[in-house]
């Protein structure tokens, strides 16, 4: 194949209205099966500010500056537990008929804990008794190659003891790949108003990555260069990025949040926005001509093409990554990490996408395509991530007929990046950025983009 740089125009796909409220009922059919999935009196979901999406997903709520635990039982008994601070903002959670309970160890250092301060009574005030069974849901989970025995639960070791204080020790076991397996999990899979919901924001974290793409000039400060992200307030899955570098000072971070450093010409640089709903990263030189860059960003296009042209509802997960490895191998890359995520309220859950792996892509995926090249000179910096989503032909009908803005869009974005950059995609693949595929490696000629003739 031929890929080339050539000036393109991305169109407008259209505006975007605020997305509906997620309803309250599917909050509530969604603890339910959760707590049917893990096979157990009581389902104890961890959540702080940073491993917040398993209880978000859930409940709708998230806590702020302290941890919380959902608590799901029998009859329907549905609990948050939290501390000072959360207390109130719980209030927020749609979930229905759910009750909050305040527990001062949740609260930070120096607070009072004149009102609460035993979480085991906590507990027991929740409905937890002596011989309950407990399945227990942390951030991630291991896998069987990588510990002996009981699998142990990624929580913080207070609240695992206060649960197996009140239940009983052998009562407590580690479920969280009800919510956390790749094909299988309750997170894995969304309908079409969580879908609504996360292409409203992937589309407005891909403007913001693009604005930082064409504003970014030598001269500026990161600091000044990040203005153009013209961030309002949304909740992010990660922290925002923007890092640039040269050959002296080795190789670009990319993690890196921008600082005082002055951008210069042949510089590299890289950007990424994670809202809640999808990042978008891109990567590539402050330059406007560099043949050699170009050729190396072409050879890694090439690999995107082949992560499109494989992914499909069905397609094991091994096979991808083999075909996609395959590919960028031909162009002396490799991908750094896994081609490829489930993404939503957390910038990474897990991924079926790994090597030899049977598990396989199905309708409601949401996926961020993470394909980071290496290895990469010092100082250049090269990357194109965008999410999408996987649809059957029921749930493509389903946002047709309940959302047919967004369903507009997303065939819009199709279309592009099929007839102008030359990237088929499969049916169920649903584009959620608003740049998609739109691989300009060299900044100052950002209007010049990767393409396929």
């Amino acid at each position: 194949m031929t890929i080339a740089l050539r000036p393109v125009t991305i169109p407008d796909f259209g505006p975007i209205a605020a997305p509906p409220a997620l309803p309250a009922e599917t909050y509530a059919a969604r603890c339910d099966a959760a707590l049917q999935a893990a096979g157990t009196d009581w389902l104890a979901v961890y959540a702080d500010r940073e491993h917040l999406a398993n209880v978000m997903f859930l409940a709708g709520f998230e806590p702020r500056f302290e941890e919380a635990i959902l608590l799901l039982g029998p009859d329907r008994r549905r609990v948050v537990i939290t501390g000072n601070e959360c207390e109130s903002y719980a209030a927020l959670s749609p979930l229905p008929g759910v009750a909050v309970l305040l527990s001062q160890t949740m609260s930070l250092l120096g607070q009072d804990r004149s009102t609460a301060p035993r979480v085991t009574d906590v507990l027991q005030s929740a409905g937890l008794r002596r011989g309950d069974r407990v399945g227990v849901i942390g951030w991630k989970y291991l896998e069987a190659a990588e510990w002996d025995g009981p699998a142990p639960s990624f929580v913080p070791a207070i609240y695992l003891d206060a649960l197996r204080s009140v239940a009983g020790g052998e009562q407590v076991s580690d479920v969280t790949q009800v919510m956390l397996h790749p094909e299988t999990g309750q997170r894995s899979i969304i309908d079409a108003d969580q879908i609504a919901i996360f292409e409203a924001a992937a589309a407005r974290a891909s403007d913001m990555v693009w604005s930082v793409v064409r504003g970014t000039r030598p001269g500026d400060l990161e600091r000044d260069a990040a203005l153009n992200l013209k961030y309002r307030g949304e909740p992010m899955n990660v922290h925002a990025m923007l890092a640039t570098g040269d050959a002296a000072g080795g190789a670009v971070i990319g993690l890196a949040s921008p600082g005082w450093r002055r951008i210069a010409k042949g510089d590299g640089a890289s950007t990424a926005v994670g809202l809640w709903g999808g990042l978008t990263a891109r990567a590539g030189l402050i330059d406007d001509d560099n043949d050699e860059f170009v050729a190396i960003a072409a050879a890694y296009f090439a690999g995107l093409i082949r992560w499109y042209a494989l992914a499909d509802i069905g397609v094991a997960g091994g096979d991808l990554y083999a075909g996609v490895s395959e590919t960028l191998a031909e162009g002396g890359l490799r991908s750094l990490l896994n081609p490829g995520h489930l993404t939503g309220h957390e910038e990474w859950s897990h991924t079926p996408i790994r090597p030899g792996s049977d598990d396989r892509i199905r309708s409601g995926m949401h996926m961020q395509v993470d394909i980071i090249p290496t290895p990469m000179r010092d100082g250049w910096a090269l990357n194109c991530e965008d999410s999408v989503v996987f649809a059957d032909t029921a749930l493509r009908c389903d946002i047709a007929a309940r959302y047919p803005d967004m369903w507009a869009r997303m065939n819009a974005r199709r279309a592009f990046a099929a007839n102008v950059l030359g990237v088929p995609m499969h049916d169920a693949i649903l584009p959620l950025s608003s740049i998609p595929l739109c691989l300009a490696p060299l900044w100052l000629r950002s209007d010049h983009l990767l393409a396929r003739s």
